[in-house]
């Protein structure tokens, strides 16, 4: 009891994410994150989109997080990410969700930008396995993360689900409003895959254990998303898989940026692509067919809250 005061008590002057912004989230201010300490939550339930080993064909039981501590301006659940929405719920309530997502046949349950709720969620898993969640969490993340962070979840995440945005900061800056993402996301990453260690997947090829890095890669800058690949293969090998994403949607409110007013070329997936098989890139995933669609983006519609 007295490690979950101590973990709840350090959001009085909230480092928790690289912003460091020091709010007093336990006191009613919000964070950088655009969330004070009571957890805000948009959406519950099973979701198939997700990668063949997280999703299966069961679905993967999703939670989004209200709130997040980037500032993304092509991001496609922007109203949830900027904490226009969400319904308050308990530490109790967030535990009965885990487990009922679970009596759903959840493939596991997944934590949806939750950086800035890890106390509260940790204490929700201990409340969730002491009433039976045996299936594996995962921790799906967009990258920007501190590693001490991180290190609090050791022993209850199975599966972290980052993000690799960018190797470039000033794209980080320019379209994130983050200062070293790079730094923070190989941080962060280096602490994901100490934890977890080489995959692991059962005999229906679901993954038990393990780090997937997603990458999306931006309209006009494959060259980056390179950077970001080559990195990932030379320092983690076949330690990790990556999934290389073409699902990038312009969004309306990213109008002011007209280099990304645009999907995705078939000619600049394919370019990214065969690089990653020059360089001997074999664990990863790819996306196939239109999966830019905004019909793709959930209805945050307090579903299963």
């Amino acid at each position: 009891m007295q490690d979950w005061v101590t973990k709840l008590k350090a959001m009085d002057d909230c480092t928790l994410c690289p912003r460091l912004c020091h709010a007093d989230r336990n006191a009613g201010r919000k964070g950088a994150c655009h969330e004070d300490s009571a957890v805000q939550l948009a959406r519950a339930g099973l979701h198939m989109w997700e990668e063949p080993c997280i999703s299966g064909i069961q679905g993967s039981g999703t939670v989004f997080f209200s709130g997040c501590s980037m500032g993304c301006v092509f991001c496609q659940n922007r109203p949830i990410a900027s904490g226009q929405i969400g319904r308050e719920v308990t530490i109790e309530r967030l535990a009965e969700i885990f487990i009922e997502l679970q009596e759903k046949n959840a493939a596991n349950i997944n934590l949806v930008t939750a950086g800035h709720y890890v106390p509260q969620v940790i204490e929700a898993l201990k409340l969730a396995r002491e009433n039976g969640l045996a299936v594996p969490v995962v921790y799906n993340s967009s990258g920007y993360e501190r590693a001490e962070t991180v290190r609090m979840l050791e022993g209850w995440v199975d599966i972290y689900l980052p993000d690799f945005k960018y190797m470039d900061d000033d794209l980080a800056w320019k379209y994130s409003g983050v200062k070293e993402y790079s730094f923070c996301a190989k941080e962060a990453l280096a602490e994901m895959v100490r934890q977890t260690g080489t995959p692991v997947f059962d005999g229906e090829g679901m993954m038990k254990k393990g780090v997937i890095v997603r990458h999306m890669i931006l309209p006009g800058h494959t060259r980056d998303s390179k950077e970001v690949l080559r990195y990932l293969h030379e320092t983690y090998g076949d330690t990790i898989y990556i999934s290389i994403m073409n699902q990038y949607t312009p969004m309306e409110w990213a109008k002011e940026y007209p280099e990304l007013s645009r999907r995705l070329t078939a000619r600049e997936y394919k370019k990214v692509i065969d690089f990653c098989l020059e360089i001997g890139i074999e664990n990863g995933f790819t996306q196939e067919g239109e999966a830019a669609k905004e019909s793709f983006i959930p209805d945050f519609n307090y579903e299963g809250v």
